[in-house]
Parts: C-alpha cells; structure tokens; sequence
C-alpha cells in the first residue's frame, strides 16, 4: 500500500494537472470562437470560386493546349500528397485522424504501383511517417511562428506546390486536412488540386447569360493558381478551427478524469489514514494493558 506521503504528493500533481488542462480547454474555446468564424467565412468564397472555375472548365475542351493546372500532365504515376496539421500537440485525435487518411492514400497508391511523395505543413502528422516513409518526404512547411493563418501563407504554400508542379516533381497533387463541423465532429478531408478537380459546372441559366472576355482558357490560365491558393487557404482554416475544437474536447475530458483520479486517490488517502491511526491507537492500547 502507498505511503500517505505519496498518495498526497500524487493528489497535489494531479491537482496542478488539472490547472493546466483546465486553462488549456479555456484558451482553446476563446481562439474557437475566431477561428470558426474565420472558417465558415472562408467556405462561401472558396465554394463559389470553385463552381465559377467549373462553369469556365465547362466551356473549353480540355486538351494538350489547356493550362497544365487543369489538364495534368497526361500521367498519373506520381503523386504528391500535401499533408495540413498542427505544429502542436494535445489536440486529442485532431492530428491523428488526418495522418489516417492520407497513410491509406499513400498505402492505395502504392498498391496501384504509382511513386508517392510526402509534403507537410505542419509538424504534428509528419513524426508518425517518418517512422515509416521518411524516404518519400519531401519538405516540411514550418507554421510554429504563425498565430493567425493569413492568405499570404496560403499562397507561400500553393506557390511552393506549383513551383514543383512546373518543375516536373509530381503529375497529381492531393491535399489533407480536417473540415470542422463542430467542436466534437472534424472530418479528416482528402482533395484532389493538381490537376483542378472542378465541380459540375454551375447553372445552365448563370453560364448562359455570362459572356467572358478573353477567353475562358486565358482567364483559366490566371485563376487556377488563385483558385489553388484560395482551397490551400480555406484548408489551414479549418484546420485551425478543427484543432481548437479538438483540443478544447481533449482538454475538457482531461479535466473529468483528472478529477475522477483526485476523488480516488482521496478515498485511499482518507482510508490510509484512518488505517494507519487504528493501528497506532491499537498499538498504544496494547502497550498500556501490557504495564
């Protein structure tokens, strides 16, 4: 049985614990607040932005002249999968879940024989990989001094991926985060942004009255890499409102069990005691009859 010292340091840490996870589920719910805000703002920009390249996509034929953003390059054989998560940790599953999807993307593209490559943003989910595929990493994008994603991130991002699409590095990018639903639900996202992967065009009535000048594939030459930077951008916001979600549930279960394991480790202190004061009382008594 643990001495009653022990027990009451062991109370005294779980205490302080509970502080920390206490004031971390605090901060965590004030920077939600912002940074759902910042997320839901961003979806009906990137959506329309999405639906009128799809409408511009619709009106050309896509083919070796088309920009290379929207054609491809013809190949599918190597793949760069650009994977978003958080430069911290204590984030509960946050991180995790999106590591997941993109170790089964990269495990299916493997099985199909294509050449997959690993670009993070964020150090969280690169440490599970380089256990595993450190081989196929490719840069690591550091975001620890960013405290509010802005789009000039973005755009360094999308501008890096580019850069390595022009290049010839890869001939189909993907792009992992988690879209934030609610601070209990994140939901680990796989989108295809090399080449566009557009949505169905928009209504026949908008395409009908719009006329573009010049033409569709010289404004598509110009947007899709805005287009690009606009999905990067939209991706790092819900990340943050994901993680924030995440962590403020993570820190909040902490703070239960933390409790719980205090209430415990009361009890035994409580019966430790008591014990131990029996056993002295019955041992003055003893010695008392004894004389």
């Amino acid at each position: 049985m643990p001495s009653l010292k022990s027990l009451k340091n062991r109370i005294t840490s779980v205490k302080s614990t509970q502080k920390i996870t206490k004031a971390m589920k605090m901060v965590a719910a004030a920077k939600l607040r912002r940074a759902q805000e910042a997320a839901e703002a961003a979806r009906p920009y990137s959506e329309r932005m999405a639906a009128v390249m799809a409408s511009l996509a619709s009106r050309v034929t896509v083919g070796p002249e088309s920009p290379r953003l929207l054609a491809g390059t013809g190949n599918d054989k190597v793949h760069l999968l650009v994977v978003c998560s958080s430069e911290r940790g204590l984030a509960g599953g946050f991180n995790s879940n999106i590591a997941k999807l993109a170790r089964r993307t990269l495990e299916e593209l493997q099985s199909q024989g294509k050449t997959v490559k690993l670009l993070f943003v964020g150090k969280k989910a690169r440490a599970s990989f380089m256990r595993t595929h450190k081989e196929l990493i490719v840069d690591t994008v550091d975001m620890t001094h960013i405290k509010t994603v802005a789009f000039t991130d973005a755009k360094a991002v999308a501008d890096d991926v580019v850069a390595r699409f022009e290049a010839g590095e890869f001939d189909v990018a993907h792009l992992f985060f988690s879209t934030f639903r609610s601070a209990l639900n994140q939901e680990p996202t796989r989108l295809q942004i090399i080449p566009a992967a557009l949505p169905a065009g928009g209504s026949a009535g908008a395409d009908a009255s719009v006329e573009y000048e010049p033409d569709e594939e010289a404004i598509l030459a110009d947007l899709l890499p805005k287009n690009l930077a606009v999905q990067v951008f939209r991706a790092l916001l819900e990340n943050a409102a994901s993680e924030q979600g995440s962590r403020m549930t993570a820190m909040d279960n902490a703070t239960r069990n933390a409790g719980d394991m205090i209430n415990r480790l009361t009890i035994t202190y409580n019966r430790t005691r008591q014990a131990a004061i029996t056993k002295e009382l019955i041992e003055i008594i003893s010695g008392a009859e004894a004389l």
